[in-house]
């Protein structure tokens, strides 16, 4: 088994035990989790048109019902993918009408499609039994491969390091080391978000289709 496979089992065992809620998504609560969707979608602005929308990594499809319960002026194709295969099912039986696919990206990178946006939200939050290193080596890898993929642009978050102490088993991942990454590897045309009160912070890394980049920092209430 890959080692990152483990993180994916973790998410799983979460679901078995709390169901289709914040919870069995390994997030503390509802609102926060809110919040995140509202940041992650933020790189698509408020635009009209339409729009194809990767949620990668989409665990049981909470992203699209918020989609649903709050619609854009953007018109948004959601597809769903994930590496859980009791996820995919999950997602297929609820919502029939929604694509939903379930491979692994490293290990099959000719089946990712061609999107205008991929989202990824906490895919790279928890590294469990991962050493920082090959959280880091992982999370490169994806994001080398997600790039080609989005072409307006992708949005991730990871763990802060502005905290008072670090959690063990999540991954927190220093700002410069990120920036020089990014701007080496990738692109110099990303947004760090660091705004919206949790001890995290949400990358918008654009891609090469002509856009309007949208203003970050939507009011997104109070902080903590």
């Amino acid at each position: 088994m890959t080692r990152y496979h483990a993180i994916v089992e973790h998410y799983e065992r979460c679901f078995a035990e709390h169901g289709d809620c914040a919870r069995g998504l390994d997030w503390p609560n509802l609102p926060d989790l809110l919040r995140r969707y509202e940041v992650m979608l933020g790189i698509i602005g408020g635009d009209a048109g339409e729009a194809s929308v990767l949620d990668l990594g989409c665990g049981t499809a909470m992203l699209y019902a918020h989609l649903q319960a709050h619609p854009r002026s953007m018109k948004i194709r959601y597809s769903g993918l994930d590496l859980g295969s009791k996820f995919i099912a999950h997602c297929r039986q609820k919502y029939p009408e929604v694509p939903f696919l379930c491979f692994d990206v490293l290990a099959e990178p000719a089946r990712l499609d061609l999107y205008d946006y991929v989202v990824m939200n906490g895919v790279f939050t928890e590294r469990r039994g991962l050493s920082f290193d090959e959280m880091w080596h992982y999370t490169k890898a994806m994001l080398r491969a997600v790039h080609p993929c989005a072409r307006r642009g992708f949005a991730f978050n990871v763990m802060s390091k502005q905290v008072d102490w670090e959690e063990d088993h999540l991954f927190h991942l220093p700002l410069d080391t990120l920036a020089d990454f990014l701007t080496k590897e990738l692109t110099r045309d990303f947004v760090i978000r660091n705004d919206y009160g949790l001890y995290e912070y949400t990358v918008y890394v654009y891609g090469s289709s002509p856009q309007k980049h949208p203003r970050p920092g939507a009011d997104l209430g109070s902080r903590r």
